[in-house]
């Protein structure tokens, strides 16, 4: 499979989240919810890395590279708790499209901290995400009017 199968079924899989998420923290705590989410995460991740034997492989990992995989989970952390508690507020269908302003930031971050080069497919796509996003919080703001 090509990195865009994985991204479409990181995408599919993604969309799932909001739903079960959604129906799952009725009346419960949502950093609760996270909490459980957590765990089976961390149970489903290690049962395939122990059945793909690479455990091992984790006293290679360099301090640099564990660093920047602590900060990351680190920000997943964070990311999530802001994300139940927002469903556990809001409706799924104006908390997910305002979830993915995080892609408009990640590609300037790219940008930013990665070195990595716009093109124009990437500066318009991010642009039109962010268009999306906006008219998803406003419009049926004026709309409503």
């Amino acid at each position: 499979m090509t990195w865009v199968t994985y991204a479409l079924l990181s995408a599919f899989f993604a969309s799932l989240v909001a739903i079960f998420g959604k129906i799952g923290i009725e009346g419960v705590n949502s950093n609760l919810a996270v909490a459980i989410r957590t765990v089976i995460i961390v149970v489903m991740a290690w049962g395939i890395v122990l059945m793909q034997g690479t455990a091992k492989e984790i006293f290679e990992i360099s301090r640099y590279t564990m660093t920047f995989l602590v900060l990351s989970a680190l920000a997943t952390g964070a990311s999530w708790l802001f994300y139940y508690k927002a469903l556990q507020l809001g409706e799924v269908a104006r908390v997910a499209p305002i979830d993915k302003l995080s892609i408009a930031l990640t590609i300037i971050m790219a940008f930013v901290f990665l070195g990595e080069k716009p093109t124009v497919g990437n500066v318009v796509g991010g642009v039109l995400v962010t268009a999306g996003i906006l008219s998803t919080i406003y419009l049926d703001q004026f709309l409503a009017r």
